[in-house]
């Protein structure tokens, strides 16, 4: 059941054997050349072709439900299958998932980013299996002629009543094969009274026995025959350049077949390989000792004097400036601001963040009668084919991509740029099979880093301190930079992560969006922009309240004002929503409820030890509402530890409680080592940070000790589904920080909080 397998398009539109049904909505036959169209529920974000995730059934019963959705800890296997079987109404010990390869014309997108798996796979899933359970029953109705209606489907078993026939799912498989795929509009799906799975909190990882014993694949443990293994010295610094090298040591080490020179781009490309000096050797190791050998002078480029200190001053200046571009303008923020009775401003810092996966990355990849194949821990497995075969001046169809489970991603594993070294390195050495290995090391020195950012807030406050202008300036780096050369704004859906899109109700708001220049590389990191816009606007608010002399749960409800509905495309927020917006406002209601079910679970107001404090902090993202209470206790060392967090979610409807847990739970790890320690920092164009003892993360003895998970909401099964996997991020470092304020007195605006409250 728990077998990672990969399935090609052909094995899938062949039936995947003989006799077994395979039921594809939405995918082509072998007499179609292109996916069928999905018309209005095609997916968002301009993707016209949506294939749907489908189900194979064997004569035997076996039911294999095919992901196109990476795994990497989230439990999106077992999600994607619990809601196909529960529409089949198969049995679910006989349910197994194999892994879709990389295939966009046959998958359409694949990128496990954007908490989108379950948000927007989950009714398609859920269609999948209830077309295959008709799909069944009709065949059944015909071999016995007896009227469909009087057929049943349970439990792997079909059966009618009347005459008292029965079969198995596989029985009929054959059968099921040569039918019709049911109109969409004919399919009955079940109550949520009557799921079988969905909902349920004991149904576990799919994956968990291969996990525990070591039967899984992740990409780090890809084996070939005769493969080679290498390592790579790449440039310090980005857009740098190897200016000369000398390999004779390194190719007198025993095992080190061979030394390469790997190009850098020409300029900034979208996940190209940094370039720089790759050793092949028949092991790891000798590849490892063949690189520490080599002699590499480098020419650092334009950004050899990147130091993330010094930026941080740019970043402020521009900040502080008037000339960003307005992204937000409601009302008259200016004057308002100007007549107000009152004026608070603040600035807030978040550095870089590495994603650090516990797996670094790792490809193995190979060259075969003009074709390639790698087998890989990607996120986005059908970017990393096209790009490959770029690369190689390959068809894509020429190109396949096997996922392997991913030992952690945090969005990292989306940028194919250690696939692609792979493959280029296949090509030299005449197509054997070669695996890259990045070290920790590599992973933080050369990673897609989280942008460094300052948060300028100010706010026109009336005579009761309630904020009536609203002034947001965000000077970071774009995640753009990866994908053209120079840009320096954020791109719309950055800023319509918690900036744009900000559901307060203040009548005067103004986002502006001064100039940045990346001098490394940004990419996609857990919740995104999420997090330094959450970061300042929560630490704020808890600032304006504690000015007003108010409760700051009191005051975070009043600011967000009364239950509402928001249109988020009236704010520029048009990422999560796709074709149909409407389906998707901002629920201030919603967002009350989770704020008030975290911190009534924290007993807010609750009276604190010395040095001991409670903090409050929400966030809207990825459709979905969270609020965090923590707990924090402060040594006269001034170490933070951080013993209890609540947590409090309202992603509609809940699919596998057990998953949402478990991420919130991780969420509330990541989030205290934002908080506390996590960082990297730049000095000479170069990350200094190496290991964990340097790029800190929480330990056991720093993680939390009680993390108290509230699922809120889900009673309304046609409710649109909210992410996951991201949005539980943004609001724990604030609420961490506002515990801070609320246990010493003493105000952080700065990332990480490190030793500031001992200096």
């Amino acid at each position: 059941m728990a077998v990672l397998e990969n399935v090609s398009r052909r094995a899938v539109l062949l039936g995947m054997g003989a006799g077994a049904l395979v039921l594809s909505l939405g995918l082509p036959t072998a007499a179609q050349e292109e996916p069928l169209k999905f018309g209005a529920d095609a997916m968002p974000h301009g993707w016209q072709d949506d294939p749907r995730i489908f189900v194979a059934i064997d004569p035997d019963g076996t039911v294999t439900v095919t992901v196109h959705r990476s795994e990497m800890g989230q439990g999106v296997r077992t999600s994607i299958a619990m809601a196909v079987a529960d529409e089949l109404d198969a049995d679910w010990a006989r349910v197994r998932v194999a892994q879709a390869p990389g295939d966009e014309p046959t998958f359409g997108n694949q990128d496990t980013d954007g908490s989108r798996s379950l948000r927007h796979f989950f009714h398609p899933m859920r269609r999948a299996g209830a077309a295959a359970r008709q799909m069944l029953r009709e065949a059944a109705a015909a071999e016995w002629g007896v009227p469909v209606d009087e057929v049943t489907a349970e439990n792997h078993i079909l059966a009618h009543a009347a005459s008292g026939q029965q079969a198995g799912y596989g029985d009929m498989a054959t059968r099921a094969a040569g039918g019709q795929v049911p109109a969409r509009e004919s399919l009955t799906l079940k109550s949520p009274d009557q799921f079988r799975y969905i909902g349920r909190d004991d149904i576990g990882l799919i994956d968990n026995p291969a996990i525990v014993t070591g039967g899984t694949v992740y990409g780090i443990d890809a084996k070939a025959d005769g493969m080679l293994f290498a390592v790579i010295a790449r440039p310090p610094v980005i857009g740098g350049r190897v200016a000369s090298h000398d390999a004779t040591a390194a190719l007198e080490m025993p095992g080190v077949e061979r030394v390469v020179v790997i190009d850098p781009p020409p300029q900034p490309s979208e996940f190209q390989p940094l370039g720089g000096v790759a050793v092949i050797a028949t092991n790891t190791w000798a590849a490892m000792r063949g690189r520490e050998a080599l002699v590499i002078e480098w020419d650092n480029g334009d950004h050899g004097a990147y130091d993330s200190e010094a930026f941080r001053g740019e970043l402020e200046q521009a900040a502080r400036s008037t000339d960003g571009a307005v992204v937000r303008n409601q009302g008259d923020a200016l004057t308002a601001l100007q007549e107000a009775p009152r004026r608070s401003e603040a600035e807030y810092y978040i550095p870089h963040l590495a994603q650090a996966p516990m797996e670094p990355p790792s490809a193995l990849a190979m060259i075969r009668d003009g074709k390639c194949e790698v087998w890989a821990c990607v996120q986005a497995p059908q970017v990393t084919r096209v790009r490959v075969a770029e690369k190689l001046g390959l068809d894509p169809k020429d190109v396949t991509v096997n996922v392997t489970l991913l030992g952690g991603g945090f969005g990292r594993k989306s940028k194919p740029d250690f696939v692609l070294e792979a493959a280029v390195l296949s090509r030299e050495m005449d197509g054997r099979p070669v695996k890259v290995t990045w070290t920790r090391e590599d992973d933080l020195h050369h990673s897609f880093y989280h942008t460094v950012s300052v948060e300028h807030l100010q706010a026109g406050l009336d005579q009761d301190g309630r904020p009536v202008a609203w002034l947001h300036r965000t000077a970071a780096p774009t995640i753009g930079s990866i994908f053209a050369p120079d840009p320096m704004q954020k791109l719309p859906f950055e800023l319509g992560m918690g900036l744009t899109n900000m559901p307060l109700d203040i009548p005067n708001v103004r986002a502006e969006n001064p100039q940045a220049q990346a001098h490394t590389r940004i990419g996609w990191y857990r919740s995104v922009s999420n997090i330094p816009h959450a970061f300042a606007i929560q630490s704020f608010i808890a600032e304006l309240a504690h000015e007003a002399g108010r409760d700051h749960r009191d005051y975070l409800l009043e600011v967000i004002g009364p239950a509402r509905k928001i249109d988020p495309t009236e704010q520029g927020d048009v990422w999560n929503y796709g074709e149909d917006p409407a389906r998707y406002p901002i629920d201030t209601g919603r967002l009350r409820r989770v704020i008030e079910t975290a911190s009534d679970a924290a007993g807010w107001g609750k009276e604190m030890p010395a040095r001991s404090g409670l903090g409050l902090a929400a966030h809207y993202s990825f459709v979905s509402y969270v609020a965090v209470a923590a707990e924090v206790e402060v040594g006269e060392d001034g170490n933070v530890r951080v013993p209890v967090v609540h947590i409090a979610i309202d992603c509609g409807p809940h699919v596998n409680p057990d998953r949402i847990r478990s991420q919130m739970e991780g969420a509330v790890i990541m989030g205290t080592g934002q908080a506390l320690m996590s960082q990297i920092t730049f000095a000479e164009g170069r990350a200094q940070q190496d290991n964990f003892d340097s790029y800190l993360v929480p330990r056991m003895d720093s993680s939390p000790r009680e993390i108290h998970v509230h699922l809120v909401g889900g009673e309304d099964p046609d409710q649109p589904l909210g992410g996951v996997g991201e949005p539980g991020l943004p609001p724990v470092t604030p609420a961490i920080v506002n515990a801070i304020f609320a246990a010493t007195g003493q105000r952080i605006r700065r990332l990480p909080v490190g030793n500031q409250l001992t200096s």
